[in-house]
């Protein structure tokens, strides 16, 4: 693309749209230009950090730092680069392991992630390829090491990226530089790159 599809706003004269970039500062460091895209309809953009604000929020042993793996897993099926550069930093961010973050290609054998990491991740997957392709197996799998309301939880973030994957490929959203560093760091010896989301 050889711009985004819509731009997004500054926030220069919008104090409601400044309060959202602030959030944001808080948990990425920088706020995300797809916010700022969303924020050309206000409501749409307050739903959305309603949502993520629910989903993300942390009840126990589904960690904010898993949340944000599985983020990057559902994102990296459907493709979305601006979403699994996001991801990766706000998993590092959110107390994933050094040794995780190396790794997460590798999540199915690496001894940085448990089974009942391995479940979740791999559910992540299932939920995210289209055709959807969770089975027996992975559901008897989760539910080994999961109860219900961790799955809801997991089901939120996987849903929640969908959307997300869906809006800023579609968007051509531009990627900010906190998120290119972080994917260059952690994603690009694997062939990440920044692609359409770089103008």
């Amino acid at each position: 693309m050889k711009k985004p599809l819509v731009p997004p706003k500054s926030g220069d004269e919008d104090k409601d749209l400044r309060k959202l970039i602030e959030f944001y500062y808080e948990t990425l460091g920088f706020c995300p230009n797809s916010i700022k895209t969303m924020h050309h309809r206000p409501r749409i953009a307050y739903a959305f950090i309603e949502m993520n604000k629910a989903v993300m929020e942390n009840n126990g042993r589904v960690t904010s730092a898993l949340k944000r793996l599985i983020a990057y897993i559902s994102s990296n099926a459907s493709g979305c680069r601006y979403c699994q550069a996001h991801a990766i930093r706000a998993a590092e961010r959110y107390g994933a392991s050094a040794e995780q973050l190396e790794n997460i290609w590798d999540y199915k054998t690496h001894p940085a992630f448990s089974a009942a990491e391995r479940a979740a991740l791999d559910f992540a997957l299932a939920s995210s390829v289209i055709p959807n392709s969770v089975s027996d197996e992975i559901s008897e799998k989760l539910r080994k090491y999961w109860d219900e309301g961790e799955i809801v939880e997991m089901m939120g973030v996987i849903a929640l990226f969908g959307y997300l994957n869906r809006w800023n490929d579609s968007m051509g959203t531009e990627m900010e530089a906190g998120a290119i560093e972080s994917g260059e760091q952690y994603l690009a010896k694997k062939g990440w790159s920044v692609e359409k989301h770089k103008y």
